[in-house]
């Protein structure tokens, strides 16, 4: 047995680099959207709330939580994983999974026009569930029909044009 003192262990983390880079993308993100509201109207002839006051709350808000996000950096507030009700920190993420619920973020902006609304709203929705784990495609299928004709329905009631129903067919 030796009584040779040990080397102290490090018990901070490996990487003491702070993801700055975190704080200043939701700023950024914040002030496209604040650019974006800009070329948008805050006010519409049939209500006082336009497209504009939504892209500029949403702005605002994402600039005062990435300022809030690079103070909690600044004060050495520690990213790691935390352990959920259902989940556990240590989880490796499903990339699957992620990449499904990618797609379906992505594919209504190459779809919508050729297909409308609710076919659109139907494949979207079909992913979600997929990503989190359904096996009932065809009832998700319907469920996404369903609810995106009733949007496009009641959009269509407001007086606001979506585009055509089905536009492949005509409808």
């Amino acid at each position: 047995m030796s009584n040779k003192a040990q080397a102290p262990v490090n018990t901070t983390s490996q990487s003491s680099v702070k993801p700055w880079w975190l704080g200043i993308v939701v700023v950024l993100m914040g002030v496209v959207c604040l650019y974006s509201a800009s070329k948008l109207d805050n006010t519409a002839r049939y209500s006082a709330i336009g497209p504009g006051m939504f892209v500029t709350a949403i702005g605002i808000g994402l600039v005062l939580l990435g300022l809030l996000l690079l103070i909690q950096i600044a004060r050495g507030e520690k990213f790691e994983p935390q352990d959920t009700e259902n989940a556990e920190g240590s989880t490796p993420m499903d990339k699957r999974a992620f990449f499904i619920a990618l797609a379906a973020a992505f594919v209504p902006v190459f779809i919508i026009e050729l297909l409308g609304l609710p076919v659109t709203a139907m494949v979207s929705f079909t992913l979600v569930t997929m990503a989190f784990g359904s096996k009932k495609i065809a009832l998700n299928l319907i469920i996404g029909f369903i609810l995106g004709s009733a949007s496009w329905y009641l959009f269509s009631l407001l007086g606001l044009q979506l585009g055509e129903f089905i536009p492949l067919l005509g409808v």
